[in-house]
């Protein structure tokens, strides 16, 4: 029986004091802080090149995809690297996930058909999805309670270089040296940053009588896991194809994630129910709308507007910077939540919008700037705080699943709504390029709203949680 979220530990005055950058927590602080700042980097630089990547390699139909499949593979990883995490110590999931993640950047690389870089980023996400898991249970294993809230504004700091450099670089090398470049360069930072955190993950074991065991239906959620993200692929197939071929892909992936995503989250996901079900279900409709209107805004501004990688990318820096600034200022308190999520709900829409208004020529470019790093703002404080009341509500047995949960969740919701814009692009933009932006940014629109709503359920009122076969109750 699942009973409830376990009591914080005790933490001594000398504890408290203590920072996650002092003794015994500054390397693993600094690991876990460049193993983050290794994933901000490769996703700011892929979403800055991939629209010459698409146009190189002739394959702007999978343009969506090659974002989207990253998203479906992470499922798979996050289940599995959740379960292990449960099972004992953290070892073998990191090094497994670090080992997948090099390969997909290796076959991104050296693809010269846009079918096997979609692949290589497959693998990544297999990878990405493993590590992001580990990093997120990791906190819980090794920080008190006064110290999470800095742990989760420090992976926000790390991500302040890369936005930084981050798309800039990447775009500087699209147009100097190789858009494969923005793929090999990741590879050289990933290897120490795992070596600097491996002797915290090789003394995570958890206490044997916090082990869960492995059953039958660990297995059975890792085959849900990987129809669900076969699902996905098979509507971003659809999207791609005409007559027949397209109808039974589009119905046969919508069934699929109609039957599965319900049995892989918690009870009352779907409906927001108040607790970690709302908790989930706002992470992955606010970052749904974020991710889709991020993916196509460089699209925009290059393809219409007629900016430069390099300078399109500054776009995305600026949002990745205020992100960091909104987690530094989440991290300053352990209180607040529902205000905090809130405000965040609310500061997505306002740039969602504000990214779209430029598809018009008289509309200034700094509208979708200033409006973009409003958006970063909101989503560095609406992540850090459910990062804490995921880990605050779960148990130390749950503590994997719930992580996996908060992220696949939004891994599928992403991955998804990316499927229907994809499609929805690729339907409209030869023709009607303006309502093939208005579709895919009006989706992104309408999923900010719907998070606002989210946001005031999470504490709403206590509610009943079911988590595979166990059940808990959560406080309001």
């Amino acid at each position: 029986m699942f009973e409830g979220p376990p009591a914080p530990p005790t933490e001594s005055i000398a504890v408290k004091a203590v920072g996650i950058l002092q003794r015994p927590y500054r390397s693993t602080t600094a690991g876990m802080a460049a193993l983050m700042a290794l994933l901000a980097f490769e996703s700011l630089a892929v979403t800055t090149a991939m629209p010459v990547i698409a146009e190189d390699l002739n394959g702007l139909a999978l343009y969506s995809m090659a974002f989207a499949g990253t998203l479906a593979a992470s499922v798979v990883g996050m289940v599995v690297a959740g379960q292990a995490s449960d099972r004992g110590g953290l070892a073998r999931p990191l090094w497994a996930g670090l080992a997948l993640f090099i390969a997909g950047l290796v076959i991104a690389g050296t693809a010269v058909w846009m079918p096997v870089l979609v692949l290589g980023r497959l693998v990544q996400g297999l990878g990405s999805g493993a590590l992001s898991v580990i990093l997120y249970v990791m906190v819980a294993r090794v920080y008190p309670l006064a110290l999470r809230p800095k742990i989760f504004a420090a992976f926000a700091a790390a991500w302040v270089v890369p936005a930084l450099i981050g798309p800039f670089i990447a775009g500087l090398v699209v147009e100097h040296l190789h858009w494969r470049w923005v793929f090999f360069g990741a590879i050289m930072l990933a290897l120490p940053a795992a070596f600097m955190i491996r002797g915290a993950a090789n003394r995570s074991q958890i206490d044997i009588a916090e082990v869960k065991a492995r059953t039958p239906a660990d297995h059975v959620k890792v085959l849900l896991a990987i129809a669900a993200s076969a699902s996905v692929v098979l509507l971003h197939f659809g999207g791609q194809q005409t007559g027949v071929v397209a109808i039974i892909a589009l119905a046969v992936g919508i069934a699929g994630l109609v039957m599965v995503v319900p049995r892989l989250l918690p009870h009352g996901t779907v409906t927001a129910s108040p607790g970690i079900p709302a908790a989930i279900a706002l992470r992955a409709v606010a970052g749904a709308g974020f991710t889709v209107a991020e993916v196509f805004l460089p699209l925009l501004l290059i393809r219409e507007r007629g900016l430069t990688p390099g300078m399109a990318g500054l776009v995305l820096t600026a949002a990745a910077l205020t992100w960091s600034t909104g987690s530094w200022l989440r991290g300053r308190s352990s209180t607040g939540h529902q205000r905090y999520l809130a405000w965040g709900s609310a500061a997505i829409a306002v740039a969602i919008i504000a990214a779209a208004l430029p598809l018009w020529p008289h509309i200034p470019i700094f509208v979708a700037v200033i409006g973009w790093a409003v958006g970063g703002l909101g989503m560095g404080l609406v992540y850090p705080t459910l990062s804490l009341l995921t880990l605050e509500l779960s148990p130390v047995s749950q503590q994997g699943a719930n992580s996996s949960a908060l992220q696949l969740a939004e891994a599928l919701s992403t991955a998804t709504f990316l499927a229907v814009t994809g499609f929805a692009f690729a339907l409209l933009i030869t023709a009607t390029p303006v309502a093939a932006y208005l579709a895919c940014f009006g989706l992104a629109v309408l999923l900010a709203l719907v998070s606002m709503w989210i946001a005031r359920r999470v504490l709403a009122a206590p509610s009943p949680v079911t988590v595979g076969a166990a059940t808990a109750t959560e406080p309001g």
